[in-house]
């Protein structure tokens, strides 16, 4: 299944690939991504945000903690091409020197809905994330993991987006999206150098803010969430692509 949607803002998307370049990071506030979504996607969000509901548990956390909810897809695209091509569906696997807590196994995540990989807003976010990639990795194809992530928070219980630690994901690049957050405190993004050197902290609270990370020269983290009414449902819901390069065309 192929998929290409209309052209991006190619002023903004040099502008933040230059960002990232100087500085290994970016955060990217609700105002600029949408601009790079666009009309058409913003008019789905309603819809895109709602599938979060519809996530399933992970199963696969090494501290025996309940408080993660996910699904899984992957895509490809050739390098210099805006197509994203959606691959057969297979596990996601990180090695321990990336991933200390859950690294060395295969995890078997649920699938994103059909309808959701393909909707105008998911398409539209991969492919500002997939104009980054090449902006800094421009002789590569992309290898491109997508999460929907929804880390719940209880009276008795921290929810933890990262549980790993302050990490690297072992791919090039690194696009987070906020989605919804709802009733909880905290969730910091926290930005390392390689020495784990704290080098920035900002909190994605509005829907689109965005983080972005050049994952060969940075760490990156979030802090525990916690219920503000502790009575209450609560969770931190977002979108995670990374991007590795694959090559010089994984199509030909």
């Amino acid at each position: 299944m192929n998929h290409q949607v209309e052209a991006l803002p190619q002023p903004l998307l040099d502008g933040l690939a230059r960002q990232v370049r100087e500085h290994w990071f970016r955060f990217v506030p609700a105002s600029q991504m949408r601009v790079a979504l666009g009309e058409a996607a913003l008019a789905q969000w309603p819809a895109f945000a709602k599938s979060w509901d519809r996530l399933e548990l992970d199963i696969y956390m090494a501290d025996g903690g309940r408080y993660r909810r996910r699904r899984y897809a992957t895509l490809s695209a050739a390098a210099g091409s805006a197509e994203l091509r959606v691959e057969p569906h297979q596990p996601h696997y990180q090695s321990v020197d990336y991933n200390r807590l859950n690294g060395g196994v295969a995890r078997h995540f649920a699938a994103i809905e059909p309808a959701v990989l393909s909707s105008s807003t998911m398409l539209r976010t991969l492919q500002t994330g997939l104009g980054l990639f090449q902006r800094l990795f421009p002789s590569l194809s992309a290898h491109v993991e997508v999460h929907q992530f929804r880390i719940e928070a209880r009276a008795d219980t921290m929810g933890r987006p990262t549980p790993e630690g302050a990490h690297r994901d072992g791919v090039d690049f690194v696009l987070v999206m906020m989605v919804r957050r709802h009733n909880i405190a905290s969730g910091t993004t926290e930005i390392f150098d390689l020495q784990q050197r704290r080098r920035d902290g900002f909190t994605l609270t509005e829907p689109c803010d965005a983080a972005l990370v050049d994952d060969h020269k940075a760490l990156h983290g979030v802090t525990p969430i916690t219920p503000l009414d502790p009575g209450q449902p609560a969770w931190r819901d977002v979108l995670v692509a990374t991007y590795r390069g694959a090559g010089p065309d994984p199509h030909s």
